[in-house]
């Protein structure tokens, strides 16, 4: 499976708050069949399982849309016993307050 995915975010409407261990950003990218304004890729904060079932409404942090794909697509698989290194020290981002 490949395909590039191209993504713009505004960073102005993501709190430091919703960082992950004061770095990380959970999104998850939608890509819809429709496209609308040149993008088919919709950005929001991932949500957790209580906040999908309970219908709180998605947080849309950017757009972007689909470059190029061989045309298949799948599941990612964890990978059981690969060690997490830790990130290299990021630069501080422009994060909204």
């Amino acid at each position: 499976m490949a395909s590039l995915i191209q993504c713009s975010l505004d960073l102005s409407k993501v709190a430091e708050d919703v960082l992950k261990d004061g770095k990380y950003l959970q999104i998850t990218i939608a890509v819809n069949d429709e496209t609308q304004f040149n993008n088919n890729c919709g950005i929001f904060l991932s949500q957790s399982k209580e906040d999908r079932e309970g219908g709180v409404a998605r947080e849309y942090v950017g757009n972007g849309r689909v470059v190029w794909t061989d045309g298949k697509v799948t599941t990612a698989e964890p990978i059981e016993g690969v060690e997490k290194k830790p990130a290299p020290k990021a630069k501080k981002l422009p994060l909204a307050k």
